[in-house]
């Protein structure tokens, strides 16, 4: 298959892969959303503990496979230990491969640069929640023997600024096979791009369209007038001129939608191609980080007591 990417571990991720966070959606819904994203060639799902997702991600898989419409070899599956299993995620993994109904997944990354109490299994800690130590060597050490168990593929990380995969890299056996990071037209992610290409970890773009839909979403990038207009001169949508800057990049991106017509009109940013002026013009708009983790700030008990500790002064 095209549209694939030879990661640092030897396995190919799909470069278009298919989000599946909502905190609205039922899980039939997701389930739906799943059947219709792989009828229309999906092959790259991305889940999270946190999400609530996993189970319905994974049993419209399943259901695919036995219908014989897929094999589990074409399915790309990712999801992501949050901070509550940091001190264990190899049971965290035994426990998502449970909910999703399988043997293995092919990508695990640590969802956040941080370390919550056993019980926080919830999005927004509450100041008695943290642990004052990342400890990332032990967390990273977990996230090794999943691999070396054959539970996952590949690992790798989420949120991290180019400082905390320096201080990864200089600890890791096995080094991360990708970042996943926001990334979209109004936040490059230039710095972070060029260490991850020197030292060979993909960079995954979640919320590659701003995150428009989520709580914390803005429409600024879809509804900008530069990207509008790049959209009309290539008979395109906004929306495919933004998947295909972070695409043309290198990166592959996370789509989230479960509306049929935008799935596909989505997909069609594969078809689109940027020309230089494009990108030069892309490169001017003004950049701003919409998915900030205020949350995870405070100056009593986290390991960040002020918003540029977390991104280490890239936001």
């Amino acid at each position: 298959m095209e549209n694939q990417v030879r990661l640092n571990c030897g396995v190919n991720l799909p470069i278009f892969g298919f989000g599946t966070f909502s905190y609205q959606a039922h899980s039939k819904a997701i389930e739906s959303a799943v059947h219709m994203a792989i009828k229309m060639g999906h092959r790259h799902f991305d889940t999270a503990t946190i999400y609530g997702s996993e189970g319905a991600v994974g049993k419209a898989i399943c259901d695919e496979i036995l219908s014989q419409n897929v094999e589990r070899e074409d399915i790309f599956i990712t999801t992501k230990v949050w901070g509550n299993d940091h001190h264990d995620p190899v049971s965290a993994l035994k426990q998502s491969l449970r909910n999703m109904g399988l043997e293995y997944i092919d990508m695990y990354l640590v969802h956040w640069p941080l370390k919550l109490k056993p019980w926080a299994c919830y999005p927004v800690p509450k100041e008695s929640d943290f642990e004052e130590a990342l400890d990332l060597e032990s967390t990273w050490k977990g996230m090794e023997k999943c691999q070396e168990l054959g539970l996952c593929r590949c690992i790798g990380v989420s949120n991290f600024s180019t400082k905390k995969l320096e201080s990864l890299l200089e600890i890791a056996s096995i080094p991360p096979a990708v970042n996943q990071v926001e990334m979209h037209p109004m936040w490059r992610q230039r710095k972070l791009r060029e260490f991850c290409g020197e030292h060979k970890i993909h960079v995954s773009a979640y919320s590659p369209l701003g995150g428009p839909g989520n709580a914390w979403g803005s429409t600024a990038v879809i509804e900008s007038p530069l990207i509008k207009s790049i959209s009309l001169k290539h008979s395109a949508t906004p929306a495919q001129v933004a998947l295909q800057w972070g695409l043309s990049k290198g990166s592959s991106v996370i789509v989230k939608s479960f509306n049929e017509h935008r799935m596909k009109e989505n997909f069609g940013a594969l078809d689109l191609k940027l020309d230089d002026q494009d990108c030069l013009e892309i490169e001017k708009l003004e950049e701003r980080k919409i998915m900030r983790g205020e949350y995870f700030v405070n100056d009593t008990t986290s390991p960040y007591k002020i918003i540029q500790d977390l991104w280490d002064g890239e936001i």
